[in-house]
Parts: structure tokens; C-alpha cells; sequence
């Protein structure tokens, strides 16, 4: 299965480098595994997130793509859907299946029919959209409900700032 699932990554990856999608970039963290890759997702237009370079590290499991892969901001990003520790908790990358709480339809979740594209647009969509319903970071959704434009706006904007800092050091 891990050979099959190589080989689909390795096609994934060249059909982005070929036809670049708007709003992120991926690559593989080393050249020799293809199954962890490095991810730069720009901050969408017209929302707290833009201006910002999020780094990020796709890990794809070696059944890929009958399961999702894990997802971590390595950039420091305040968002209800990214945990504090920067795992990103999105039904797109939840276990294929029945959601335990009931919360999540099945076809919510992970399909083997996503690719790292349809993955990256639901990322900059929950940029741009929290879902605060089921947040990972409760802290970061309590503040969204609550006051969008004071602490919450403050902290993203710091986020921000950071970010492209350390894209251009």
C-alpha cells in the first residue's frame, strides 16, 4: 500500500508544481520521504489572516489516501480550528466514517477522492471562516464569539506580524 501511496503523493506534488494553486505552496520537507511535506499557506485576501505566512507540515500515513493525513502549523496561528499546539482540527481530516458525537456527517470527513489541493482550500476557507461550534483551541473561539474585533483581532494580527517576519529572516 505505502508504494501506491508514493506514488499518488509523487503525482499530487508534480501537479501542483506544475499548476501552482493560489494561496499556498507545498514541498517536501526532505527530498527523501514523500510522505511528510512542508506547506506555506498565505493569508487569504480581506480577512484578519491576510498578509501572514503560515508555515505548516503535512504527515501522510503510509495507507494514504484511504485515511486523511495529520496537519500542524509550525507558525504560530490563533484560530479556533488550530489547537494550541498548532494541530488543525477540520472535519476534512477527521478518520473516514461515522462521527462518534454525532456531530459531523460522513461525508464531512475524509474521502479518499481529497488530495493535498481540496485539503489546502479547506484550510484557507477555515482562514477565512471559523468554525467555532467545535474548536480546538476553546480560548481562540470563545474570543471569535465573543469579540471578533478587540483581543481576537489583536492576537491574529500579532500572528501576522510574526509570520512574515520569519518568512523574510
Amino acid at each position: 500500500m505505502s508504494e501506491q501511496a508514493g506514488l499518488l503523493l509523487r503525482k499530487q506534488l508534480g501537479e501542483l508544481n506544475k499548476n501552482p494553486v493560489e494561496g499556498f505552496s507545498a514541498g517536501l520537507i526532505d527530498d527523501d520521504d514523500i510522505f511528510k511535506w512542508e506547506v506555506l499557506v498565505i493569508g487569504p485576501q480581506d480577512t484578519l489572516f491576510e498578509g501572514g505566512f503560515f508555515k505548516a507540515y503535512l504527515t501522510f500515513p503510509r495507507d494514504y489516501p484511504l485515511r486523511p493525513p495529520k496537519m500542524k502549523f509550525i507558525t504560530e496561528l490563533w484560530h479556533p480550528n488550530v489547537a494550541k499546539n498548532g494541530d488543525v482540527c477540520i472535519s476534512i481530516l477527521h478518520e473516514p466514517g461515522e462521527d462518534k458525537f454525532g456531530y459531523e456527517k460522513p461525508e464531512e470527513r475524509w474521502l479518499p477522492i481529497h488530495t493535498v489541493e481540496t485539503i489546502m482550500i479547506s484550510v484557507i476557507s477555515m482562514l477565512a471562516d471559523p468554525n467555532s461550534d467545535s474548536p480546538a483551541n476553546v480560548d481562540a473561539a470563545k474570543e471569535w464569539r465573543e469579540d471578533p474585533n478587540g483581543e481576537f483581532r489583536r492576537k491574529v494580527a500579532r500572528c501576522v506580524r510574526k509570520s512574515q517576519e520569519m518568512a523574510f529572516d
